[in-house]
């Protein structure tokens, strides 16, 4: 088309299209004298890249109080940024006490004999088994064996015999301590610790019995676990009997009904060494006892 529709001033009129072209022109022409006068000018009509604005918080009462996080240490304890001291006493959170237990050689076992508690203690016997070969290792046992304090079985003799077989494993002397109860399978891991090493406080009970069979099912899968039951007593009291230089015959006859033995007993039986009434009656003394 020659013309083309323009409003202007709300005015709508037909302009030709040459003259539509020479005021663009004329416009752009104009611009361009501006910029070589003005070059600063200039700058306002080119673009320019975004950069995005830091933000600055403002500092509050919380923001000061803020430390580095805290860095993890042996032991499990958790060293805060800088110490803090009073009187010259380091003032800051104890260590775990299973962490200090370990890094004493002392192992605990205050549970019956789970597969977790199994796990644990084992993972602890190997540990201590590299980190030194010549230390002894004290295990304290107040445990009620593979059945809870009531009678009922929570776990397998297998458990207990795989500490045991550990505890033989492991190249540093195991002591064993009884303190609360020994009872059944627990009483044979005390009985395994090294000879002339194995201790009960005075009020400690030390119980013999035999392992006892929850299966359930049909006639042969009970007759089956029957046979397994048999077997795990009998490898029970072999290693009790050898614990304690007596006959096998002998130690089955007193584990076929319960057989409780207090300290001095369990020493004429043969199962411990000696009845101890403080730290100080034991060989090797924890170092965090030395430096009390």
């Amino acid at each position: 088309n020659s013309s083309s529709l323009v409003c202007q001033n709300g005015i709508t009129s037909f302009l030709p299209r040459a003259r539509i072209i020479t005021m663009v022109n004329f416009k752009v022409a104009a611009l361009c004298l501006a910029a070589s006068i003005f070059p600063q000018s200039a700058t306002a009509f080119t673009p320019k890249a975004f950069v995005p604005k830091s933000v600055t918080k403002p500092v509050t009462a919380s923001d000061a109080l803020w430390r580095p996080p805290m860095n993890m240490v042996a032991g499990g304890a958790e060293k805060a940024y800088g110490e803090e001291y009073y009187e010259g006493v380091r003032i800051g959170p104890p260590p775990d006490l299973p962490s200090l237990l370990l890094h004493n050689r002392i192992v605990y076992i205050g549970m019956p004999l789970v597969p977790a508690v199994t796990e644990l203690v084992i993972a602890e016997l190997l540990y201590l088994n590299y980190e030194s070969t010549s230390d002894p290792i004290t295990m304290y046992i107040n445990s009620s064996g593979t059945t809870t304090a009531g009678g009922q079985s929570v776990g397998f003799e297998t458990e207990a015999f795989a500490i045991a077989d550990v505890m033989k494993y492991v190249r540093p002397p195991v002591h064993t301590v009884a303190l609360g109860q020994a009872f059944g399978a627990a009483a044979m891991l005390l009985s395994q610790g090294k000879r002339g090493h194995r201790f009960a406080l005075p009020n400690a009970t030390i119980l013999l019995n035999q392992p006892k069979s929850m299966a359930r099912g049909q006639a042969s899968d009970i007759a089956i676990k029957a046979r397994e039951v048999q077997h795990n007593r009998r490898t029970t009291c072999e290693l009790i009997a050898s614990a304690c230089g007596k006959p096998v015959r002998t130690v089955m006859d007193d584990c076929a009904r319960v057989k409780y033995l207090q300290p001095h007993e369990a020493v004429e039986y043969g199962l411990i060494d000696q009845v101890i009434e403080n730290e100080k009656a034991l060989p090797v003394q924890p170092s965090f006892i030395t430096q009390m």
